[in-house]
């Protein structure tokens, strides 16, 4: 079950699977640890076949920068990615580069120089966090289950996360556009760890307060996070991507996120048509018209309101460290 089968969010064509494995190329993979109070794990955005080599355009938008990712600078410098984009929470960053590194290493022997790129949420309420268990290996665990097709809700990267005071995790949603006589993907996933229960609204209800009043929850400051993954083919240069990144704000707040100081909100973004690989002394990229971006700025925010809303209707209610029961969204509508 997923959220669409409730509730239609926006007015756009979904692709094949509603997922951000529907732009051609793109996989995604888990790996989730379950072991006493370790409630955590990885999830890995594959962008292509032989990403570091490839080297899809891509672009970096930081709404809010309390937040603990790495190797945003290089794809913000150089406007491209050569690495697997790794999700996992925030003490196990080292884990991530480090899996993400021997993964490129293995693969390719002559490597000297790699921008790993990750990203994190906090799950210090239902993980104990600082047990430290992500490894390497687990990485490139959720590298090897890479597919098409993956679970959404409390698994990999999502596994002990909390979004708007019910259990979060991995959602993902995408769209497909016809701009000027060609079709195009453009798809999202995220990792949903941010917002206050009276906050929380679904296509302009307020349903967040009433489940705050029923549940009279503690008034607390906004913390957590939230990443944002996007994957497009559109023809677009690193600038034209970019602007279309800053649109998925748009999303998190018809969800009724206050963009608050605690919580780390990061969007990170590739497109597979345009490509910054070594094989020529020259790159040429076809880009579209300025005017032709509406559309996939009105379908990001779609996009990732729907995938945050999946990240909770697809996942299970948990317990926190202190034995408090962190509730599911499908309980609630």
């Amino acid at each position: 079950m997923r959220i669409r089968d409730r509730i239609l969010i926006g007015e756009g064509t979904i692709g094949t699977n509603n997922l951000i494995t529907d732009v051609p190329g793109v996989r995604v993979g888990h790996c989730t640890i379950d072991e006493g109070n370790i409630h955590t794990g990885v999830t890995v955005v594959m962008p292509c076949e032989n990403v570091y080599e490839t080297k899809p355009l891509a672009a970096v938008h930081v709404i809010n920068g309390f937040g603990k990712s790495a190797g945003l600078m290089q794809v913000e410098e150089l406007g491209c990615i050569e690495s697997p984009i790794a999700l996992t929470n925030t003490l196990s960053i080292h884990a991530a580069l480090e899996g993400l590194t021997r993964y490129t290493i293995a693969s390719h022997p002559d490597m000297k120089t790699f921008n790993p790129v990750a990203g994190e949420t906090n799950d210090s309420q239902i993980n104990d966090i600082r047990a430290l268990a992500v490894k390497d290996h687990h990485v490139l665990q959720a590298i090897e289950n890479a597919s098409e097709i993956f679970e959404l809700g409390n698994t990999g990267a999502g596994r002990g996360t909390i979004c708007f005071g019910l259990k979060g995790g991995i959602g993902s949603a995408s769209r497909v556009m016809k701009i000027a006589g060609r079709t195009y993907t453009l798809g999202v996933l995220v990792q949903s760890n941010f917002g206050l229960m009276k906050d929380f609204c679904i296509n302009g209800e307020a349903l967040g307060r009433r489940i705050d009043e029923q549940l009279k929850s503690e008034a607390h400051d906004e913390k957590g996070s939230v990443m944002i993954i996007i994957a497009t083919d559109l023809p677009v240069e690193q600038r034209q991507l970019k602007r279309i990144l800053r649109r998925a704000e748009t999303g998190l707040i018809r969800l009724g996120s206050k963009l608050g100081h605690g919580s780390g909100d990061v969007v990170i973004g590739f497109t597979t048509a345009n490509q910054c690989g070594f094989k020529s002394s020259t790159n040429s990229f076809e880009t579209l018209r300025e005017d032709l971006l509406n559309t996939p700025f009105r379908m990001i925010g779609e996009a990732v309101e729907e995938a945050v809303l999946d990240s909770m209707y697809c996942a299970s209610a948990m317990k926190t460290l202190n034995g408090k029961t962190v509730h599911s969204l499908k309980e609630y509508l």
